[in-house]
C-alpha cells in the first residue's frame, strides 16, 4: 500500500471536513439520518474519485436510507466541495458505510464481559 502524501493528507482533511459541514448543514434530505458523520475520505491521487466513510447510528434500515439519500445529494454535495476547495478536479463521491466504530464497541464488551468472568471466578 502507498503511503499518502502531506499533499493527499491535506486534501482528505478539507474534504472530510467541507463534506461534514454539508451534511450537517446544507443537506435537507429525510432519508439522512440525523446522526450522520464523514469518519474519513480517501482522495484518489489523481483527484477523479473519493470514497467517503460515513458512519450512522441506527439500524441496517436506516444505514440503507442514509446512503441512498446520500447518493441522490451528490450533485449538490460535489457542487458544494467546488465552490469551498480549489482542486483541479472535483472528485466523483462514492460513499461507504464505516463500521469501525460498531466493531470497536463490540469488541469492548466482549473484552468486558471476559473480565467480569474472571472477577466471578476470581470471587469464587
Amino acid at each position: 500500500m502507498k503511503k499518502n502524501s502531506i499533499k493527499n493528507t491535506r486534501i482528505n482533511q478539507e474534504v472530510q471536513r467541507v463534506l461534514g459541514n454539508l451534511i450537517l448543514l446544507e443537506v435537507k434530505d429525510p432519508r439522512i439520518a440525523p446522526m450522520t458523520s464523514v469518519s474519513g475520505v480517501e482522495v484518489a491521487p489523481d483527484l477523479k474519485s473519493a470514497k467517503v466513510f460515513i458512519t450512522v447510528f441506527g439500524d441496517e434500515t436506516v444505514k440503507k436510507q442514509t446512503l441512498q439519500g446520500l447518493k441522490s445529494a451528490m450533485p449538490f454535495l460535489r457542487s458544494g466541495l467546488a465552490k469551498e476547495l480549489n482542486l483541479r478536479n472535483t472528485p466523483e463521491l462514492r460513499f461507504h458505510i464505516d463500521e469501525s466504530l460498531e466493531y470497536g464497541m463490540h469488541m469492548n464488551a466482549l473484552i468486558d464481559s471476559l473480565h467480569s468472568s474472571d472477577e466471578e471466578e476470581d470471587n469464587e
